[in-house]
């Protein structure tokens, strides 16, 4: 039996792993940096393309920083190992 309990553990592995869930990319929601600019993603479509807002922490003024419109889109591939890449634009709003 102790010979055999390795080979039954492999077994069991192989045939639980199917059902494991497989993790999505999910981008909605609110992203802070570590200088404490956040970006809030409010829609991504079944395309991958997603439009939130930006608010930068960095300034080199004492002016009140406003939100910043986004847009982005994520590249799904098929063959793509892994999670999706996604890359986006800000289209600043200073005061």
């Amino acid at each position: 039996m102790v010979q055999a309990t390795p080979f039954l553990l492999v077994l069991f592995l192989a045939l639980g792993a199917h059902s494991l869930s497989v993790k999505k990319c999910s981008l909605t929601g609110r992203w802070v940096n570590d200088l404490g600019s956040n970006m809030t993603i409010t829609s991504v479509n079944a395309n991958g393309v997603f439009a939130g807002t930006y608010h930068t922490a960095v300034t080199a003024t004492s002016n009140e920083i406003k939100l910043s419109p986004l847009q982005g889109s994520m590249q799904k591939s098929p063959n793509q190992k892994g999670q999706p890449t996604f890359g986006f634009t800000v289209n600043w709003s200073f005061s």
